[in-house]
């Protein structure tokens, strides 16, 4: 069941979909995309739908190279506008790849899981930083091209109507224009315990409190903990209506561990 909520801002007449921290859970990201092209199919009405994942695609569950590998496929062959937001886990995996010395903290929160999906060994915490440079010369080794060009040309925030969409959030005060990289990949507390309103309705992942998505007026957030509670969310945006759609572990036979 969809479940719809009333609002006062606009798409400019455009339909799109937003869809929360993925977190390679990629059976539910299947599903969801599923549910995607069946809602699309049925309110598209002649027009192009707008796509937009908003970041963190790697760590934590099991299928970071399949879902990279999925997001890659819709990048070629999807029939709707696709962007593809920078999240700070995918940040954290470039920067691995630049500089494996300082790798082990995005190991610590969630790294071990994306190299163990492209069948790379982590490295042992006594292998120290010969470890962290064999584990990333490997991960080069076995990622394919078209996952690390497309990690390099993410978006940092994509602007439709009354709505902005980033990974984490924004500085209140700044304007949009003016923000800094690393609020837009980072930011909580600043942002969430802000009431808003904002230059424009903020779209955003990177948090999450429970499996259900948080929606008020001047702020949405998709993030619902897909790794952890196996719901996998999106929100369907026209003039006037949001559209919860989600994807469940129990519905997919997925496992998010």
């Amino acid at each position: 069941m969809v479940s719809t909520y009333a609002t006062r801002a606009s798409t400019s007449g455009e339909l799109i979909y937003a869809v929360g921290d993925i977190h390679g859970c990629y059976d539910l990201m299947k599903d969801l995309l599923a549910q995607i092209a069946v809602d699309y199919t049925a309110c598209a009405g002649g027009r192009r739908p707008i796509l937009i994942f908003c970041g963190d695609y790697v760590d934590r569950g099991p299928h970071s190279a399949k879902v990279l590998e999925g997001l890659t496929w819709l990048h070629r062959h999807g029939d709707f506008d696709l962007h593809l937001l920078k999240g700070n886990h995918e940040a954290a995996l470039l920067s691995f790849l630049d500089e494996p010395q300082g790798g082990a903290t995005w190991l610590g929160f969630g790294g071990v899981a994306t190299l163990l999906s492209y069948g790379v060994v982590p490295p042992a915490e006594e292998e120290g930083e010969q470890g962290l440079a064999r584990a990333r010369d490997e991960l080069l080794d076995r990622m394919p091209a078209a996952h690390l060009q497309m990690l390099q040309q993410l978006e940092l925030m994509v602007q439709v109507g009354d709505y902005a969409f980033v990974h984490a959030g924004i500085r209140p005060g700044t304007p949009l224009s003016a923000q800094d990289e690393r609020d837009l990949l980072w930011i909580r507390r600043g942002f969430v315990d802000q009431p808003g309103p904002f230059e424009k309705v903020i779209v955003h992942g990177h948090m999450w409190i429970s499996d259900q998505p948080q929606i008020s007026e001047y702020r949405v957030g998709l993030d619902s903990g897909a790794y952890t509670t196996g719901a996998l969310t999106a929100v369907r945006f026209q003039d006037k209506e949001l559209a919860v759609l989600q994807a469940r572990a129990s519905q997919t036979g997925a496992s998010t561990l």
